[in-house]
């Protein structure tokens, strides 16, 4: 079981997140809904856990599948709901994945697993959005 606490910080529309391994994240609210804009926002946060959960798994695979991988990015962009509850409606990730002799069908099948199999971050997001993946490998 996972755990989170999240307080408010008392001022404006910031706070803290602690989660059940003790670390801790701040968030904040735009200056516009009366936050100061000294943290990320909450769905960008979750939008973030997205691009980290998807590029862990893309990782695993590739290394398991004994791809000299060196770096591994992703570029995520999201649009959301003009109306409440403002959803994400639609993510566009970009993985830019950089190593040694980098199979192309490897990378494919990768982000294809991850995206349809073992991100659950992405496939939970997948129920109101619907979400592109597109990819390059850069040799070193």
């Amino acid at each position: 079981m996972l755990e989170c606490t999240v307080r408010w910080h008392h001022h404006g529309m910031s706070f803290i997140a602690e989660t059940g391994t003790g670390h801790m994240v701040a968030m904040d609210g735009a200056p516009e809904a009366g936050g100061h804009n000294l943290a990320p926002r909450p769905m960008e946060m979750l939008l973030a856990g997205a691009g980290g959960c998807t590029s862990f798994d893309v990782i695993s695979i590739l290394k398991k599948g004994r791809q000299d991988i060196r770096d591994c990015s992703v570029k995520l962009t999201a649009e959301r709901a003009d109306e409440d509850p403002k959803v994400f409606t639609r993510i566009d990730m970009h993985f830019v994945v950089t190593g040694r002799g980098l199979k192309p069908e490897a990378v494919e099948r990768a982000i294809k697993l991850s995206a349809g199999k073992y991100c659950s971050a992405t496939i939970m997001l997948g129920k109101t959005a619907a979400i592109t993946h597109t990819w390059e490998i850069v040799e070193v």
